[in-house]
């Protein structure tokens, strides 16, 4: 524990859930050119950001959790950024993206329950439709009503 309370390993982490959290140390951090217009900055400076991080150092994570990211993403997940021209900046974008697509991938939706509609609802149904059918009803010829 730090002076201020808090674990050193997960000070400087991707922090995922309240018990998950990937170390910054096991995120894998490749630069390039970003390409695109700029001349020759754009071919020369390594400005973009490509990260990527394995399911398997997240620490925090039980197998079922663990098992269900992996379905929905695989086994790493990648992103990257060559929005801005300083590679700081595009790092901490990729992180961002990083940090948010595997917690996109932790959130489990609640499977849906089917309802019925209340017996009103039908009911109301039901009148709307007669109501409709003596409107029209009432645009026939007398001779055509019943």
């Amino acid at each position: 524990m730090g002076a201020d309370g808090r674990d050193a390993s997960r000070r400087d982490a991707i922090v995922l859930g309240a018990d998950a959290y990937l170390p910054a140390s096991r995120v894998n951090v490749r630069t390039t050119t970003s390409g695109g217009p700029g001349g020759q900055h754009a071919n020369r400076t390594r400005s973009r950001v490509s990260l990527s991080a394995a399911w398997d150092d997240v620490v925090g994570l039980d197998d079922a959790q663990r098992a269900g990211a992996v379905a929905r993403t695989g086994a790493v997940v990648r992103t990257a950024s060559s929005r801005f021209r300083s590679q700081q900046q595009n790092r901490e974008a990729a992180l961002e993206r990083l940090g948010a697509r595997m917690r996109a991938a932790l959130d489990v939706e609640a499977p849906r329950r089917p309802t019925r509609p209340p017996r009103r609802a039908a009911e109301r149904r039901l009148e709307d439709k007669r109501a409709t059918a003596q409107r029209k009803s009432w645009r026939r010829p007398p001779d055509a009503r019943e």
